[in-house]
This record gives C-alpha cells, sequence and structure tokens, in this order.
C-alpha cells in the first residue's frame, strides 16, 4: 500500500492544527504554508475532515480550524481511511464479491493480513502519539519544525 498525498499532506495538516491551536482556530493560510502545500489543496484535505468531525471550521475574524476531537480521540486510521479510502491492498479484501476465487485463494488471504496489519498499527496510533514523537524530534530554535 502507498499513501497518496492525500493521506500523506492530510495528516501533516491535522498535526500542524494540533500543534498549533493552543491560541484558538489556525489559518488555513498559515497551514499552507508551514507545511509547503497550497491553501486550495488543503481546503480539499480539510473538508472530508470537517465533515467527519475530526476538524471544526469556524468562521470570522477568530475563525479557523480546530480539533473537532482531542488528540487522543482521534486515529491515524480515522483519518487514512477518510482521505484515502480502503488500506486494502486488492478491491477482493473488501468485495470477495469480484473475483470467484476469494473464498479459496491463498494470497487474499496475504492480503487481508496486510489489511488487519496496517490497521493494527495506524488504529493504534493516535493523533497525540504524532504529537508526542513530534516534540521528541523537534530542532531547538523558533518554527524549526518539519511535519
Amino acid at each position: 500500500m502507498r499513501l497518496s498525498t492525500k493521506g500523506r499532506y492530510g495528516v501533516r495538516a491535522l498535526l500542524d492544527v494540533a500543534l498549533n491551536n493552543e491560541a484558538g482556530p489556525v489559518l488555513l493560510k498559515d497551514i499552507a504554508k508551514r507545511q509547503d502545500v497550497s491553501a486550495q489543496y488543503l481546503e480539499h484535505l480539510i473538508s472530508p475532515l470537517i465533515r467527519a468531525g475530526i476538524l471544526r471550521s469556524q468562521r470570522g475574524s477568530r475563525g479557523g480550524i480546530s480539533l473537532g476531537r482531542t488528540p487522543e480521540e482521534i486515529s491515524l486510521s480515522q483519518v487514512v481511511e477518510i482521505l484515502e479510502g480502503s488500506v486494502a491492498p486488492v478491491e477482493c479484501v473488501d468485495n470477495p464479491e469480484v473475483c470467484s476465487r476469494s473464498s479459496t485463494c491463498v494470497t487474499r488471504d496475504i492480503w487481508v493480513e496486510m489489511k488487519a496489519a496496517t490497521l493494527g498499527v495506524l488504529g493504534a496510533t493516535t493523533l497525540k502519539d504524532l504529537m508526542i514523537r513530534h516534540k521528541r524530534k523537534a530542532r531547538p530554535g523558533p518554527g524549526t519544525y518539519s511535519i
């Protein structure tokens, strides 16, 4: 399985919000600048996360984006599946009817295990975990972090 930029940039944007929302909602343009991603592209990533309740959008002079749940309640599996869809490496894992061999296919068994392992890692990793990892790797100095 390979994550597209949707998944990678979406997780980075979410982590950026979590790390920078102490003073209130974070502006999309600020996230875009810090992450070196166009604001227009970020809008496409943020929208499904808002619909799912992972993020919240607030309009107005004090508007911006904030977390819709606590970092401990947001798993990477939720975020990746919202942005990327299923993490199954092949279609028959989620939809056995697409292949007449699904019930007897030994390679499908491996793909099912692969999906379960991926979801296990992503499901066991929360936004809070990423924040902790980030703080361990953060470089000293103002504004010198990368996500």
